[in-house]
């Protein structure tokens, strides 16, 4: 079942706002990727995401979203009419349906038909806030593959630099074709930064949650009681669920690597700050007054203001959160996607 987290009173969307200078969205992505800036919350260190392996503890057990971006975002021809037609998936509902953006959706009706290239999408409901369900059909059966072979890598609409390779949207981690969006925060690490983490004694365990788009957009209403959280598939493997067990009887914390990280550990939460391992679909709504059940430490990017992001960070953060991103944005760091990390670590859960 999903579980939802509310505000126990109504919390004004302006206090999640904040100036984010357009120079501070990181327009290229660094190399090696861990070259990226780490700001630790704790004691507002400056350090590199490099140095992780002398930052954490041994023991520690870092927890990745393997999910790998899917090539989601089609353009077409509307059959009859030939108007040129973008789609960015969403999110698969079943065997044939999808979840969808359609761009331009002033043009766009039930009924609608456009050609992808020899996918076919079949419009099955008037657009709403411009999305829509849509049927897909691939000539060799196998959509996946189709999307896979015609669609592009959807890059957030605030980069405007050159990717020349789509894989650097991918992190190291990444299996399972489900997402929208990179789980950004993983984007960091390089398989020799893994080692050596795993060198220092540290572990690292697997979940999956379908990061959707609705999650980077701004809230829409004036309280943050009042936003609907679209819901996101999430899986923690048994695996998984027992390396955080060992972990619990170790004394040692639980980090989770991004914010879909959190979401699917505290979507999955047990008694004793552990998690059950299954499947399910979560709408939770990390805010103020949240207390995290099973997570001591996140790795996350900065985001933007007014996002579901932010507020949780509040959530984690306190009122510092204001005087943390200020000093991000006077020490030069990097914002959103591509930019820069920072560490948070729950006091009452320090380092052991």
């Amino acid at each position: 079942m999903p579980r939802t987290q509310l505000p126990s009173a109504a919390v004004n969307t302006d206090l999640f706002d904040y100036m984010l200078p357009a120079s501070a969205i990181a327009q290229e992505p660094l190399e090696p990727r861990d070259r990226a800036r780490l700001l630790r919350c704790t004691g507002r260190e400056d350090r590199l995401f490099r140095e992780l392996p002398d930052i954490l503890c041994a023991g520690d057990l870092l927890v990745v979203n393997r999910t790998r971006v899917r090539a989601a975002r089609l353009h077409g021809i509307k059959e009859g009419t030939g108007g040129a037609v973008e789609l960015l998936l969403l999110r698969r509902v079943d065997e044939r349906r999808w979840e969808a953006l359609a761009r331009p959706a002033r043009r766009i009706r039930a009924g609608t038909v456009i050609d992808c290239d020899g996918l076919r999408a079949e419009v099955l409901t008037d657009p709403e806030r411009g999305e829509v369900i849509l049927a897909l059909d691939a000539a060799g059966g196998d959509v996946e593959a189709a999307v896979a072979d015609v669609g592009e890598i959807p890059l957030p609409p605030y980069f405007h630099g050159d990717l020349p390779d789509p894989e650097r949207y991918q992190t190291v981690f990444a299996r399972n074709v489900g997402s929208a969006a990179a789980p950004t925060a993983a984007l960091h690490f390089t398989r020799e930064l893994v080692g050596r983490l795993q060198e220092a004694g540290l572990s690292f365990a697997e979940v999956e949650l379908e990061v959707g788009l609705d999650t980077f957009r701004p809230i829409g209403t004036s309280t943050i009681s009042d936003h609907t959280m679209h819901t996101e598939l999430w899986e923690v493997p048994e695996k998984t669920a027992r390396a955080i067990a060992e972990t619990r009887r170790r004394g040692k914390r639980v980090i989770a690597v991004g914010t879909t990280v959190v979401r699917t550990l505290e979507s999955a939460a047990v008694a004793g700050a552990l998690v059950r391992a299954g499947r399910g679909d979560t709408d939770l709504f990390i805010s103020p007054g949240y207390e995290l059940q099973v997570v001591d430490a996140v790795l996350t990017n900065f985001h933007a203001p007014r996002t579901t992001l932010i507020v949780m960070i509040a959530a984690l953060l306190g009122e510092q959160w204001r005087d943390l991103y200020n000093h991000a944005l006077q020490a030069g760091y990097r914002f959103l996607s591509f930019g820069d990390a920072m560490l948070i670590e729950d006091p009452k859960r320090g380092p052991r």
